[in-house]
């Protein structure tokens, strides 16, 4: 009948339980990625080396109250104190319904006062009911005033023997260190990504639910380490799927970013090519993306490619878009990465501050746009030959044996060029000029402000660098005295702020700059801008 099978199917509808509930552990052998906690309390159980009072610390959903009820169960069991309770007697079976009355679980979040904390403890000296021990687990224990804890207190100094404790809290620091002292703590870890994928794979296999490993990997991404909202997550994906968890239906629920998008965007970057990063993040915005989410995935992009870079062996083969990633690792310095990164994760601080959200997102592209590591741009090379006018003449260019003033200039920058030489002999090199050479006699004159290079010891390296060039004995006369410019350390700086003021005068006379300096009201610093090689 119509009416039967309506009722029927509302009952089946009412009797569903969440995946959360229903697969939450029941022992220590299906409790994933706590292995280091789990090994602990089974050597204490099955050596009998009880404690009176543990403390399980760790974020939110990583199963400290499911590890509590685990280790009740363990004390509780009617075939004995062990590691591996039966989950069929009577104590298991109620305390896996949260029904056993020994077991008192207590939300400290809502029963913090000292009255109240008074009242359970005045029932904690009487003999448990139907267990082995009466168990009190109280969470978010350091929700508890000071008047509670210190209620608490002489009852965790002299506990009566069938009395165990069981606290757990996500911020162990205001626990009061005399609590912490009378307890055994176990901090339980965030779970490990690939561990939830394969757990939550495993339940949709028991379930005859299909699915695609991207996809579980997008719900444990966005569970951020918490197994219960991993749960919750896939319960919501089951449900928005229609009943099967695919990666382009998960990617729409929780509004992740498809790579794709942030490879093209570090590509722009990559290139140098501002308006395209920009257009980037035009399309995304029209796609109604999470930028904070964007930003989480970009630093994730960046630590990918610093990894490539230091270390290649660290990244798996199931890396998304590998090679993209190894072909970016190639266009970055290693220094250019690092603060990216670090553009990326201040960025998000920055973006509830920001006008909106896009605003600030693309004002994040733009600062790793605009700024480079000092030095990174420019790689380290032997000086270039200069292309300004020839040097102003010196007041000693008619010496006898002089060179021309055009001729010096350029043939000890050359010479410098070449050598073999490293640390101070090195710098004065670079900065003497070639006053006059006759044959391999070099008359050389450096500043007063760097008389310092002009000692003995450097003045020998330098020597004997020379003779290795030429292939012949030299002889090297260092003077301190005026100069004119001519030397190659003068001459690189010469380039240097000649290459700094083109780079200037092209950002100003930019079209795109002057519209995002009038949009954003904003200025541009000349100091941060930095000539990338093409």
């Amino acid at each position: 009948m119509p009416g039967v099978r309506l009722a029927t199917h509302l009952i089946e509808r009412m009797s569903y339980q969440v995946l959360a509930r229903k697969w939450r552990p029941k022992d220590f052998g299906s409790l994933v990625g706590q292995e280091h906690v789990v090994r602990a309390l089974r050597h204490a159980l099955d050596e009998k080396r009880l404690h009176h009072a543990y403390l399980f610390t760790g974020t939110r959903g990583v199963g400290k109250t499911t590890l509590a009820r685990i280790l009740a169960k363990c004390l509780n069991c009617e075939k004995g104190i062990s590691s591996q309770p039966c989950g069929k007697c009577s104590a298991c079976v109620e305390i896996d319904g949260g029904r056993f009355v020994d077991l008192l679980e207590v939300d400290a979040a809502t029963n913090t006062k000292v009255d109240e904390m008074r009242q359970l403890l005045e029932t904690a000296q009487y003999a448990p009911s139907r267990g082995r021990f009466k168990v009190y687990v109280i969470d978010e224990v350091h929700m508890l005033s000071t008047s509670a804890f210190n209620a608490m207190l002489k009852t965790l100094e002299e506990p009566p023997e069938h009395l165990k404790f069981i606290l757990a809290t996500t911020d162990p620091q205001k626990i009061p260190v005399t609590v912490l002292s009378r307890c055994l703590q176990f901090n339980l870890k965030q779970m490990p990504q690939a561990a939830m994928v394969a757990h939550l794979a495993r339940i949709l296999d028991a379930e005859g639910i299909k699915h695609d490993a991207e996809a579980l990997a997008l719900v444990a991404r966005g569970a951020s380490g918490s197994m219960r909202d991993a749960l919750s997550l896939l319960d919501q994906a089951i449900a928005h799927g229609g009943g099967a968890v695919y990666a382009p239906g998960v990617a729409e629920m929780l509004g992740a970013i498809d790579q794709e998008y942030l490879l093209r965007l570090v590509e722009a970057l990559a290139n140098g090519q501002a308006s395209a990063a920009l257009a980037v993040a035009t399309e995304m915005r029209e796609r109604s993306l999470s930028f904070d989410f964007a930003l989480v995935e970009l630093a994730g992009l960046f630590l990918r490619i610093a990894l490539v870079q230091a270390v290649p062996e660290a990244v798996g083969d199931d890396v998304p878009a590998r090679a993209r990633v190894e072909a970016l690792a190639t266009e970055f310095t290693p220094e250019s990465v690092q603060l990216c990164y670090q553009i990326a994760v201040q960025g998000r601080q920055d973006l509830p501050l920001a006008p909106d959200e896009y605003s600030g997102f693309v004002m994040t592209i733009l600062r790793m746009h605009a700024f480079r590591p000092e030095g990174s741009a420019e790689p380290a090379a032997p000086p270039s030959k200069p292309t300004s006018a020839p040097p102003k003449s010196r007041a000693n260019s008619s010496a006898p044996g002089a060179l021309p003033a055009a001729t010096a200039s350029r043939e000890w920058p050359e010479i410098v060029e070449q050598l073999q030489v490293t640390g101070a002999a090195r710098e004065l090199a670079r900065n003497a000029e070639l006053r006059s050479r006759e044959g391999q006699i070099f008359d050389l004159v450096v500043p007063r402000a760097k008389a310092y290079l002009a000692e003995r010891a450097y003045q020998e390296k330098l020597k004997a660098a020379l003779e290795q060039l030429v292939g012949a004995p030299v002889t090297v006369k260092v003077t301190v005295g005026e100069v004119t410019g001519a030397s190659a350390a003068a001459m690189e700086a010469d380039e240097r702020d000649a290459r700094q003021t083109a780079a200037a005068r092209a950002v100003r006379s930019d079209g795109f700059v002057q519209d995002l300096v009038n949009l954003f009201d904003g200025k541009i610093v000349e100091s941060t801008i930095r000539q990338t090689e093409k």
